[in-house]
């Protein structure tokens, strides 16, 4: 057990002089998904970085900001085997699996669905309107996501360069199913798209022709501008290069503290009992996810060493998602939880 360990580190040491050129390829990355997703580079940016942390993605919009435009296009770049799949009210856990139909000579054929139809070379499953299936399918998803792995046709099927996106529209309401905790924590990030504000971008969003012809934006993309057989050995290297020291890690560890206990960290909500607040606040799993993403974020704009500014660029798409409030409070997450973390970085003082 120690030899091979040993061994996984000299590998991972193997490919430090390598994190140079993988960020040439990571800024590529983006500058090609920017030809189709104009206006949106810190979506972007958040992205590529859940990318190299090893982490599945969700995003929330309302209807027709381009969210299944950004995760077709950053799929195309990224290169692999691609699927998806509807959300629907009537889907069902098997059909992620199989498929199942009546031929050409009226005999029954079995095939394998989505997740299973390229086997375990799987690169990128796309899941469009995520609550609009039913919890039964949120399970078998959960699995998918937290192991990699699902059980079917007798064996166990692996997915080692596997990532998970998703979409939902946070308009509609009817015939849809609010993801359980368990299943919105397996999202490294919840990123909010938003329609862009930049009157340029706007004006080429409506009058540019290219923009409304979506399959052939996409299609125009460079195909694999990333390596995604090798993501997980770059993720590797990224976190053991990056270093946090001392007085950065104190940090973290103190808004952990205050978005767990935040009446005891002095932040206060008007209108909001801070005693009955929440009903639980963020898990190791969770401050782990945070402290992965900061490191491929300082990565990425070319340091060794991990700022607070790095903590703070992916703290709420990263941790308020995993901030569960008191079903009281719930309707009005969209104000709370922006607030409370706002006052948790106030009361946090940055080294």
């Amino acid at each position: 057990m120690a030899t091979s360990t040993l061994a996984a580190e000299r590998r991972v040491e193997d490919l430090a002089p390598e994190l140079n050129a993988w960020r040439d390829q990571a800024l590529a990355f983006e500058a090609e998904v920017g030809r189709a997703v104009v206006g949106q580079p810190q979506v972007v940016r958040l992205m590529t970085i859940a990318l190299f942390a090893r982490g599945h993605v969700l995003l929330e919009g309302d209807v027709g900001v381009g969210k299944t435009t950004i995760l077709r296009a950053v799929a195309r770049a990224l290169g692999g085997p691609f699927e998806r799949i509807e959300g629907t009210v009537d889907l069902m856990p098997t059909d992620m699996l199989y498929t199942a139909y009546v031929d050409d000579e009226g005999k029954p054929r079995v095939e394998p669905g989505p997740v299973l139809h390229h086997g375990e070379n799987l690169a990128v499953f796309f899941f469009n309107e995520i609550n609009r299936a039913r919890p039964q399918v949120h399970s078998l998803l959960l699995r998918l996501m937290a192991e990699r792995s699902v059980t079917a046709f007798g064996k166990e099927w692996s997915f080692p360069h596997l990532v998970v996106f998703a979409d939902r529209n946070r308009v509609e309401k009817e015939e849809t199913f609010e993801l359980p905790a368990a299943a919105r924590d397996r999202f490294l990030m919840e990123i909010a798209v938003d329609t862009p504000a930049e009157p340029e971008v706007r004006r080429q969003l409506v009058f540019d022709p290219r923009f409304h012809d979506v399959d052939r934006l996409i299609g125009g993309l460079t195909e694999g501008v990333l390596d995604h057989t090798r993501l997980s050995e770059a993720g590797r290297a990224i976190q053991h290069a990056i270093t946090a020291a001392p007085a950065l890690e104190t940090y973290v560890l103190g808004l952990w503290d205050a978005v767990r206990a935040p009446k005891a960290a002095g932040i206060d909500i008007p209108n909001v009992d801070m005693d009955r607040l929440l009903q639980g606040g963020a898990s190791p799993r969770g401050v782990g996810a945070l402290v992965r993403a900061a490191r491929v974020r300082a990565w990425l704009e070319g340091r060794d060493m991990v700022l607070p500014e790095d903590v703070r660029a992916v703290f709420d798409p990263v941790m308020a998602h995993r901030i569960f409030l008191d079903p009281i409070y719930e309707t009005r997450r969209d104000r709370i939880v922006p607030e409370l973390c706002r006052q948790v970085f106030e009361r946090v003082p940055a080294p």
